[in-house]
């Protein structure tokens, strides 16, 4: 490609062009990509000029918080949540810290000094001034890392996704009113089916073992519980083991309480567009979360019901370390946030049924009666019953 005229040179192929014209946009994000400054000698934040920062290092004997200078220029965009780039493991020489490599971190703190008594490096870059670890999200994080022994740092790169920064340039939409309260529908056949779902509308915090009839009902009923919460001002959060349920569920509440009260959070979404859907969560937009394992981090505001459909699934479980379980991330968003909790499935596993045993969760269950209605029919057939068949 002629960079005078613009036409095509002699003996230059179509593909030889589209060559060019991504040698060409590879040049210009090189250049217009800001580079972070070292700000030696720069004037820091007159107010809160330590920043305390979450480092993206997984080590063990590094799972703790180092501070960092933060000067006047970033003032206003350092703020606890936003994700930074920093200089870890900079040397002090001239009365400055100088070198170290850059990492990303998070800023969970600003204070007005620091514990170390040495000199402090300056943040090197603001990534972004959107606040995505939020303190409930950093408190749930940290109580899972000691739940399963691992770094905060891993917990977070769980919990809180890779920066798409076309996604946070859109705003998220206005946030819709409350939805009417759900009829009872298929919950009447569960003894204290009605009761849970008034608790929900109620803001109560009920929590309940649920051993679901047979059939394709269930998608429906985790829909409506979710709708009780939302329709008593409160946020909810549903998980299921893969993305086939995740969207019979989707499908089910948006016809129930109707498009722009929830989203979907599923890998087939792509990462911007999940991206775009977790921030409308984050940023109070959407209420409501229907979604795959990595959605137990969901940051839904004022969370009033947390559901697991099928926890025996081993898609519940994280296979990287430190593996924490969805149902185990859910019990403690129940209890640090004081949401209801409902934990459904055609059968009731051990770790379930321990739920119920100790009293932590009350059981939720049709009658005898209903289930032998709602159960197929079994029918044995003996070894004179199978003589008379092939006769026949």
């Amino acid at each position: 490609m002629s960079r005078e005229n613009g036409r095509p040179e002699a003996g230059v192929s179509g593909a030889g062009e589209q060559l060019a014209l991504i040698r060409e946009a590879v040049r210009e994000t090189k250049a217009g990509r800001a580079k972070p400054r070292t700000w030696r000698g720069a004037e820091l934040a007159a107010g809160l000029p330590v920043a305390r920062v979450l480092v993206d290092k997984g080590l063990v004997h590094l799972d703790r918080y180092f501070d960092y200078a933060v000067p006047a220029a970033m003032d206003a965009d350092a703020q606890p949540g936003v994700r930074v780039r920093v200089r870890f493991g900079a040397g002090e020489k001239g009365g400055r810290r100088e070198g170290g490599k850059l990492v990303s971190g998070f800023i969970v703190e600003r204070v007005a000094e620091s514990d170390y008594r040495g000199v402090l490096a300056p943040i090197a870059q603001v990534l972004s001034s959107e606040r995505v670890l939020t303190p409930e999200l950093l408190g749930l994080c940290r109580a899972v890392a000691d739940r399963y022994a691992g770094t905060l740092a891993d917990v977070v790169q769980l919990a809180v996704p890779p920066r798409r920064a076309r996604a946070e340039a859109k705003p998220s939409p206005a946030p819709l009113p409350p939805n009417a309260a759900p009829e009872v529908g298929s919950w009447e056949r569960y003894g204290a089916g009605a009761g849970f779902l008034t608790a929900l509308v109620r803001g109560d915090a009920p929590r309940a073992v649920w051993t679901a009839l047979p059939g394709a009902t269930w998608p429906q009923e985790l829909a409506r519980a979710a709708a009780a919460a939302l329709a008593g001002g409160r946020g909810a959060l549903v998980v299921v083991p893969d993305g086939r349920a995740a969207a019979r569920v989707d499908a089910a509440l948006g016809e129930l309480i109707g498009e722009g009260r929830h989203v979907l959070l599923t890998a087939d979404a792509g990462p911007e567009e999940r991206y775009r859907r977790w921030l409308a969560v984050s940023r109070g937009s959407v209420r409501a979360v229907v979604g795959t394992r990595a959605a137990m981090f969901a940051p839904v505001a004022d969370l009033g019901l947390v559901a697991l459909w099928d926890d025996g699934d081993a898609s519940h479980s994280d296979p990287h370390a430190p593996q924490p379980h969805a149902r185990e991330v859910l019990i403690q968003r129940s209890v640090n946030e004081r949401a209801g909790f409902l934990l459904g499935g055609l059968s009731c596993t051990v770790e379930a049924a321990q739920l119920v045993e100790t009293g932590w969760a009350r059981p939720l269950a049709a009658d005898r009666e209903v289930v032998r209605a709602a159960a197929p029919l079994v029918r044995t057939v003996g070894d004179g019953d199978e003589a008379r068949d092939a006769a026949a």
